[in-house]
This record gives C-alpha cells, sequence and structure tokens, in this order.
C-alpha cells in the first residue's frame, strides 16, 4: 500500500517561510495570494495488505517521527 502523507503547522503557528512565500508572491505581482502555508508531503509504501495494520503503521510513523505533533498535525490517505 502506499501512503501519502500531508504534515502541516497547526493555525496559530507562525509560519515564516510561508509568510517569506506571500511576500515574495506579491511582489510578483501576485496580490491576491494570502495566508500561505508551507507544509511537508511524503509518499511512504508500506509492505502490508491488511488495511487497519498499514494505518496503524503510518499512524506510528507520523506520530514518533514525521510530525511534531505539538506544532503540527498530520493527515494521510492509503492506496
Amino acid at each position: 500500500m502506499k501512503a501519502k502523507i500531508h504534515v502541516t503547522l497547526k493555525q496559530g503557528i507562525l509560519d515564516p517561510q510561508g509568510k517569506a512565500i506571500e511576500h515574495a508572491l506579491g511582489s510578483l505581482g501576485f496580490k491576491n495570494a494570502a495566508n500561505v502555508r508551507v507544509g511537508k508531503y511524503m509518499e511512504v509504501d508500506v509492505n502490508e495488505t491488511d488495511r487497519a495494520k498499514a494505518e496503524s503503521q503510518v499512524k506510528a510513523m507520523c506520530e514518533k517521527l514525521l510530525a511534531n505533533t505539538v506544532i503540527e498535525e498530520y493527515r494521510y490517505e492509503l492506496q
């Protein structure tokens, strides 16, 4: 199974990289771009045929390594 994982900063957490991109977009003429947030996207092949086990493994990966759950949130989908 393939896990597609999105990790983003929680609302209320300052995103300096997003602000820098927002500013750069404005200076390039994209004045309508606002509230830019930057995140991470990962794809992981999970060698598991049981969907429940694969979900459990992906959740553990996110909780233990891929996301800092104090300031980030994550979502994933399995295919």
